[in-house]
């Protein structure tokens, strides 16, 4: 009786390793999944179909008043369209996605009340003009930290959503990101081509 008492923890023990085993190897081939969805030519055409539809959508022609500060603001509103559809072609299965996603959501409330904003920060300045500047202590901790630590943190905030993240979270998102994004230049590099091709068939002979 004492001896299959004994010998149960070590049962239990290879059951547990097996199952982390089996856990990770899944996890490894889903990422390689991944990694490979993004450099097919067929998620390429769909991602192109997507970001035509989104861009049809943003409002690239110059204002007459002001045409010089439409040029930042459509250049923004591309990037953020283009991210938009990389985002929902992820379907939400990484970091990255959600929060380039989640982004946008916050953008929309933080416009939603941007009048409150300023009507507080209007009534409020002669309170904040006594105030002391504060100093980051992100900044202070910063200069502290060992090269690999900074290297690893401003990689943490290149790939959105893996601020806080560990090291291996972050390797593992930035891979993934970094084949999205290969594939997104890919496919607007194709889309510009054809653009400009049909352009200049269009243009009437000099």
């Amino acid at each position: 009786m004492a001896s299959i008492l004994i010998s149960n923890p070590v049962t239990n023990s290879d059951r547990s390793k097996k199952k982390k085993k089996k856990k990770i190897q899944e996890k490894d081939h889903n990422d390689e999944h991944n990694h490979i969805k993004w450099k097919s030519e067929a998620q390429q055409q769909i991602y192109s179909s997507k970001l035509e539809q989104a861009l049809s959508q943003v409002r690239l022609g110059p204002s007459p008043s002001s045409p010089s500060a439409e040029v930042p603001r459509r250049g923004r509103a591309v990037h953020e369209a283009a991210d938009r559809v990389l985002a929902v072609a992820a379907k939400g299965r990484t970091r990255w996605s959600r929060a380039i996603l989640t982004s946008r959501l916050k953008l929309k409330f933080q416009k939603k009340h941007k009048r409150q904003r300023v009507v507080s920060a209007a009534t409020g300045s002669s309170r904040s003009s006594s105030r002391k500047p504060k100093v980051s202590v992100l900044r202070l901790k910063g200069k502290s930290l060992p090269a690999v630590q900074r290297k690893v943190r401003v990689l943490g905030r290149l790939v959105p959503g893996c601020r806080k993240q560990p090291l291996p979270v972050i390797l593992d998102e930035a891979t993934d990101y970094i084949a999205a994004l290969e594939m997104q230049v890919r496919a607007m590099t194709a889309l510009a081509d054809r653009l400009s091709g049909a352009g200049s068939s269009s243009a009437p002979p000099s």
